[in-house]
């Protein structure tokens, strides 16, 4: 009888190496395969530590197609390693597809804990996180945006968001727009050598951004709970839009055309109201 095989979900620094623990290495020297995002990221981490072991892609666009196998080879009694490029695998990538297939075979897991970006960027951030609430990545439109905030807003917590260096300061720009009163935090290249946290009124960050040439390193925005006095008709609105544009629609009335319409009767931004529009139909 085959012996019982293991599948490892294993954290990985965000950005300083040091932060491997000898057990992160031992289990990853002990594997038998190291599924991860990239070889090209996992290798260097490898090469590191001394490690050699095969390695497989298994990031977002393959990952379904490697299921099956990598079940296989549990049963089989290997042990497989997954790994994400930086910090724990299954917090905003895929690895809880591979996590859910193996617990439902009844097959063995066990979680080596390493670094995470979210709760590293809280920390930092010096906000209030009694209570937070982890969205990942926000849409890239501007007024797709704005509507996610909106919706978030009642959440009675810190919000973390992960963010492109390209992107951030266009977005801490939507942040002060729906949420004026709030406190903000952006956290970047966290653990490395130029860490930096910007924090204020979501207001006075979204500016210092904009006075910058460029933003660099990977990005945690973590966005203070819902503040005393803060005003709650952004969410209200955004439902009146939705209903306004849903019955428009109905009615037959163009995308286009209801889009002026509602950004002049509202007194929005005619691209938000048609990002909306498309959105909603």
């Amino acid at each position: 009888m085959a012996a019982q095989g293991l599948l490892s979900v294993v954290g990985t620094p965000i950005g300083n190496l040091s932060d491997a623990a000898p057990r992160v290495v031992e289990t990853l020297r002990t594997s038998d395969l190291v599924l991860c995002e990239d070889t090209r990221v996992t290798s260097r981490l490898l090469a590191h530590f001394d490690v050699h072991v095969p390695l497989q892609r298994a990031d977002e666009n393959v990952l379904a197609r490697r299921v099956e196998g990598v079940l296989e080879r549990l049963s089989e009694g290997q042990h497989v390693s997954f790994v994400s490029d930086a910090g724990m695998p299954g917090v905003s990538d895929p690895g809880q597809r591979l996590v859910d297939a193996a617990l439902d075979a009844g097959l063995r897991v066990e979680v080596v804990p390493g670094p995470s970006a979210v709760t590293c960027a809280l920390v930092a951030s010096g906000l209030p996180m009694e209570h937070f609430f982890f969205e990942g990545f926000l849409p890239r439109k501007k007024g797709a945006i704005a509507t996610r905030l909106r919706e978030l807003a009642p959440i009675p917590g810190a919000l973390v968001f992960y963010e492109s260096p390209h992107r951030v300061a266009a977005t801490l720009q939507v942040m002060a727009e729906v949420f004026p009163q709030r406190r903000v935090a952006l956290v970047r290249e966290l653990t490395k050598l130029h860490e930096e946290t910007v924090r204020g009124l979501t207001g006075q960050v979204a500016q210092e951004l904009a006075e910058r040439d460029e933003v660099r390193g990977e990005c945690v925005v973590v966005l203070e709970g819902p503040v005393a006095g803060e005003e709650a008709p952004a969410q209200e609105q955004a439902l009146s839009l939705d209903e306004a544009i849903a019955q428009g629609l109905a009615a037959g009335e163009s995308k286009t055309r209801l889009a002026k319409r509602l950004a002049k009767e509202l007194g929005l931004p005619r691209s938000d109201v048609y990002d909306r529009i498309v959105e909603l139909s």
